[in-house]
C-alpha cells in the first residue's frame, strides 16, 4: 500500500506432512475472512486511509463498514480474475493440485483495496515438487508463466 502497489502476489513453497501433495495452487481470500476483516477494519479509531486513501474516520461506523466491505468484494472479484489468470498460465508449465483455486484467511491477502493472491508453486515436502523447483530452468517457466498472468491482467501486450 505504501508503494501504491496495482497488486500484491505471494510466492510459497511450503512443505507439509503430506510427501503426496504436489502441484501448485492459487489462494485468494475467503468471502467470509473478508467480511470478518471488514468488521474489524470500520471498528478502527483510526480509520484514514483503508480504502485508497478515503478518510472514513468521521464516517457512522455502519457507513464505514458497508464501503470497507463494499471495496473488499470489489478487491476479491479482482483478486478472483488474476488468481484464474495465474491457474491458466501455471497449469501451461507445472502440474497443479486438484483442487487449485482455493480461499483462505492468510493475512497477506487482507488488503481492502488491492488484489491479492498467493501462489503455491509446489510443496517441498513432495520429492518431485522439490527436484522442480530447485531446477533453474522449471523456476524461469513458473516466472514466465506469473509474468503472462499478470500482463494479461493488467492488459499488458507484449
Amino acid at each position: 500500500r505504501n508503494a501504491n502497489a496495482t497488486l500484491f502476489v505471494s510466492l510459497h513453497a511450503d512443505s507439509l506432512g503430506h510427501r503426496d501433495l504436489r502441484g501448485a495452487s492459487v489462494y485468494t481470500l475467503s468471502e467470509t475472512a473478508s467480511d470478518e476483516e471488514a468488521g474489524r477494519l470500520a471498528a478502527k479509531e483510526n480509520k484514514a486511509d483503508i480504502l485508497a486513501g478515503a478518510d472514513l474516520s468521521h464516517q457512522d461506523p455502519v457507513v464505514a463498514s458497508i464501503l470497507i466491505d463494499l471495496a473488499q468484494r470489489d478487491t476479491n472479484n479482482r483478486s478472483i480474475e488474476l488468481a484464474d489468470r495465474l491457474v491458466g498460465e501455471l497449469g501451461k508449465v507445472t502440474r497443479l493440485i486438484r483442487n487449485h483455486r482455493r480461499y483462505a484467511g492468510f493475512a497477506v491477502l487482507k488488503s481492502p483495496d488491492t488484489p491479492s493472491v498467493l501462489v503455491e508453486l509446489g510443496y517441498l515436502s513432495s520429492l518431485h515438487d522439490a527436484k522442480s523447483l530447485s531446477d533453474t530452468r522449471h523456476r524461469q517457466e513458473l516466472a514466465r508463466a506469473i509474468i503472462r498472468a499478470v500482463d494479461r491482467y493488467l492488459g499488458v501486450v507484449r
